[in-house]
């Protein structure tokens, strides 16, 4: 069975997103439901979905282990599965760990972009690896089964996660940097570790990870997902689109800021234009995801491999979560 998976987006939920994505045959998708907030913040997310789990029941439901993607295939639903950007939801008790998987927590980034209690953002000067508690969360993380997730953190302390985790890591949204420098795409060296630990990359479309920003073509993308293939392995890549679907500009400078700073700082590519910027043409929405396919087929995959990119890998790499 083929399954189609997205392991990134932080869109303003609503029926319309689901309904995309469900449109697309998205089986499961991977959502951000924190970045900067806290646990009790974090709680009233919880509560948040709780209800549209409710009003949208015949489209989507809470995902936990592979067995609810499959379970969303047969129903013609999309599980989601939660996410953070970043660690702050366990504050610094090592405790809030396993409360926030028994909440449902899958995935959980080390830091975004700044140096948190667990490790280096890629956004400071100076990476100092995974710290102590950082190293005690990676631990229990892999006892309870929540993914690693490395998309915003430095080089170091990626890869001392990818050394530290008993368990592949993830990095759900990024490029590689010899395809297109921004701050957070991955070096050769990284991504060459990654994929010898079998850990995941997620490609992402936001523009300003992408060449040539919302006018990269459909050709350039996949080109460089097939030279990534040459590095890492086609069974190590997949589709983290961090799609933003309807959601206000403002929302950027919660993204950036949280409650660290006074400045406005929206944020690599963005100086000039502070708001979220146009996706491609060809990835509007998850409904993409069939122009995927046909370009990864253009540019010389075989329908085993785009299957795999499209999903199956996800699928696969959410088995041995646990």
């Amino acid at each position: 069975m083929n399954y189609k998976i997205d392991n990134l987006q932080y869109c303003k939920w609503s029926r319309e997103v689901f309904q995309i994505n469900r449109d697309a045959g998205l089986d499961a998708v991977h959502v951000t439901i924190v970045y900067h907030e806290n646990y009790d913040e974090f709680l009233q997310r919880i509560k948040e979905w709780n209800k549209l789990f409710e009003e949208n029941s015949d489209l989507i439901y809470l995902g936990k282990d592979y067995k609810d993607i499959e379970k969303a295939k047969i129903e013609k639903k999309t599980a989601i599965f939660f996410g953070f950007q970043n660690c702050s939801p366990i504050e610094d008790d090592i405790g809030l760990v396993e409360k926030v998987y028994q909440q449902g927590c899958r995935f959980m980034q080390l830091t975004y972009n700044n140096q948190s209690l667990l490790a280096t953002g890629c956004y400071e000067k100076t990476d100092s690896g995974v710290t102590n508690f950082g190293k005690e969360v990676i631990k229990e993380m892999n006892n309870l089964g929540i993914v690693i997730d490395m998309s915003h953190s430095a080089e170091k302390s990626t890869l001392d996660a990818i050394e530290i985790s008993k368990k592949p890591i993830a990095i759900t949204h990024a490029n590689p940097s010899f395809w297109y420098k921004a701050k957070r795409n991955k070096s050769k060296t990284l991504l060459k570790k990654l994929s010898e630990s079998q850990g995941m990359l997620g490609f992402s479309l936001y523009p300003h990870h992408l060449k040539d920003n919302t006018n990269c073509s459909l050709e350039s993308f996949c080109d460089m997902i097939a030279r990534t293939a040459e590095i890492m392995g086609v069974k190590n890549l997949g589709i983290g689109s961090d799609l933003c679907l309807n959601q206000p500009d403002s929302v950027v400078n919660w993204m950036r800021n949280g409650t660290w700073t006074k400045t406005k700082n929206y944020g690599e590519g963005s100086t000039q234009n502070p708001g979220f910027p146009e996706q491609p043409e060809w990835f509007k929405d998850a409904r993409g995801f069939k122009n995927l396919e046909n370009g990864l087929i253009k540019v010389g995959f075989n329908k085993n491999e785009v299957n795999g990119i499209l999903g199956n890998n996800w699928f696969n790499f959410y088995k041995e979560i646990k």
